[in-house]
């Protein structure tokens, strides 16, 4: 059985890291030099998808779907978002505005996957460069969006990190569900 999650947010807010951290087989990467603004901040970006695998057991994988972060190519994440069971959300804490990105990509990634019945959660990255704001913050806006994701902070280098998100993500998705470990 397969199920996909979208690794979504802004450019720079650790997708393709996230991924890459937990996937079982190589990631593909769909980078291309960086001709915009994403230039000051790297080299290369998404430009239509990243894609891994999790294997959880022998009967479930996860597809890990990386959108690309630019809003330019919004369009392909109602494309990815088919057959989402649900999404991770990376939201940079050391961009300029971070609570602005929060509003901008839940409301677009909730309109895209509360249609399909699917979930998401909120990951915070890069809390070590700029500590506010805070997780309080994050959880406030949430609600005053009317959004019932859960935030929590998270590092998207490290695979244990990006699991918990998954797994929370699991308890969104069926709250009574026999939590398996994924390895």
């Amino acid at each position: 059985m397969l199920n996909k999650i979208l690794f979504a947010g802004p450019v720079g807010a650790g997708k393709t890291t996230a991924i890459a951290a937990v996937s079982d087989t190589p990631v593909v990467k769909t980078d291309a030099m960086a001709t915009d603004e994403v230039r000051d901040r790297k080299n290369r970006t998404t430009v239509a998808m990243d894609y891994g695998t999790l294997k959880v057991d022998s009967e479930l994988t996860i597809q890990l779907i990386g959108t690309p972060g630019q809003q330019r190519f919004d369009f392909m994440w109602e494309i990815l978002a088919m057959g989402a069971i649900g999404a991770v959300l990376l939201i940079d804490n050391a961009r300029p505005d971070p609570l602005d990105d929060l509003d901008f990509y839940l409301k677009s990634f909730d309109r895209v996957l509360t249609k399909k019945g699917a979930k998401g959660v909120v990951g915070v990255t890069r809390r070590d460069l700029q500590a506010t704001p805070t997780m309080a913050e994050y959880r406030e806006r949430i609600k005053a969006l009317g959004s019932r994701w859960p935030a929590f902070e998270l590092d998207a280098r490290v695979r244990v990190d990006v699991k918990v998100a998954l797994m929370a993500l699991v308890a969104e998705l069926n709250p009574h569900v026999n939590r398996r470990r994924v390895a």
